[in-house]
């Protein structure tokens, strides 16, 4: 499977299975919600106390699985990662990055200031899933 036909099936949709690798080496599942730019990065948003951060702050390497229509439908991309820094100040680009996460998967939020307030209480940061390979059966 080429990487943009993988890339394409995760746009269809904002949810899928994380998989970063703990520190003994097996792996950690974790449902995520994700937005792809135009440039094809995937971000998701997480914090900065979940495991699956401490695991990519050690490997920064993950895979991404989406179910397409059928059970039978998936595709899997495996990424580089590089986490953007934790949100620190309503206005720095930490929050400004998750704003654009959040506007891409569920648009328009009822009030920016307490979002913005809440992303450096809750200490978020963006996961920025870069692919490196893909694999799966699409039809």
């Amino acid at each position: 499977m080429e990487i943009s036909e993988a890339l394409a099936a995760v746009a269809r949709t904002h949810e899928g299975v994380l998989v970063t690798l703990k520190k003994d080496g097996l792996p950690q599942l974790s449902n995520v919600s994700h937005a792809v730019d135009a440039e094809g990065v995937i971000r998701v948003s997480t914090t900065a106390t979940r495991a699956k951060t401490h695991n990519l702050r050690r490997t920064p390497w993950a895979a991404l699985h989406v179910n397409g229509s059928s059970f039978w439908e998936y595709a899997v991309l495996e990424c580089a990662v590089e986490l953007s820094a934790v949100a620190a100040d309503p206005a720095d680009a930490a929050v400004e990055e998750l704003i654009a996460v959040f506007r891409s998967i569920k648009g328009e939020h009822d009030d920016w200031d307490d979002y913005r307030r809440a992303m450096v209480a809750d200490q978020r940061l963006v996961v920025r899933l870069r692919p490196t390979r893909a694999y799966g059966a699409l039809r």
